[in-house]
């Protein structure tokens, strides 16, 4: 009768070793992520227990636990405000300055008037920018066109009107600082915006000649 030889110490380690990799046996076992969390865990806990008495006999690590934990609520307090305040800031750059067809210029210059007495610049801004761009349009300087953002609105208006251009683009970034960057805006800020409406109504458009008139009924609008 032919036996098999005995096992071997290293040979029973081996297989022993590849019967506990099968699957069956690690269902159980935390994985890598649980693994380094319980790790974390750990270390926080040995953190806090050496800080929670930096002056006892033996705790040679004590203070500098006690600015580790510091550091760490510090970044905590940072992270948690940075959050917050990318949750209030929801308004895209691209955001249409006014999407509402049935508002008018006088609407908006009076809901201006109303923040601007209330010190809330930066609806103020908003509300005196909208009027600009409600009345481009009612005069047909601007074809009305939803969607049109405030940077579309200082280059197609700067280009229809080029003596006022530049201040176009500086009450665009000024609304851009106060609505986007959240700054606070000011009262000369609003102002601004104000004494550049006032402007642009004081302006008349030119006469029509007849070559404007057939540009016009081949482009299919009204341009001054």
């Amino acid at each position: 009768m032919i036996t098999d030889p005995p096992i071997g110490r290293d040979e029973a380690r081996e297989l022993a070793r590849r019967e506990l990799e099968k699957p069956i046996y690690n269902r159980d076992r935390p994985s890598w992520l649980e693994r380094l969390w319980e790790q974390f865990s750990e270390w926080l806990r040995d953190l806090s227990d050496r800080g929670a008495d930096p002056t006892a006999h033996g705790n040679g690590g004590g203070w500098v636990s006690v600015i580790v934990i510091l550091i760490l609520v510090a970044v905590l307090i940072a992270l948690a405000a940075w959050l917050m305040r990318g949750g209030r800031n929801t308004r895209s750059r691209k955001e249409a300055l006014n999407d509402d067809p049935a508002s008018t210029a006088s609407d908006h210059r009076t809901a201006a008037e109303a923040y601007a007495a209330a010190g809330d610049w930066p609806n103020a801004i908003r509300e005196r920018l909208r009027a600009i761009a409600r009345d481009l349009e009612e005069r047909a300087v601007l074809a009305p066109r939803p969607g049109r953002t405030a940077d579309e609105l200082a280059a197609e208006a700067g280009e229809a009107l080029p003596e006022l251009a530049a201040e176009l683009a500086a009450c665009v970034r000024l609304f851009d600082d106060v609505w986007y960057g959240d700054r606070p805006g000011s009262e000369q800020g609003y102002g601004s915006v104000r004494a550049l409406d006032e402007r642009l109504r004081a302006t008349r458009p030119r006469a029509l000649g007849a070559d404007d008139e057939a540009a016009e009924a081949l482009d299919g609008g009204m341009r001054w």
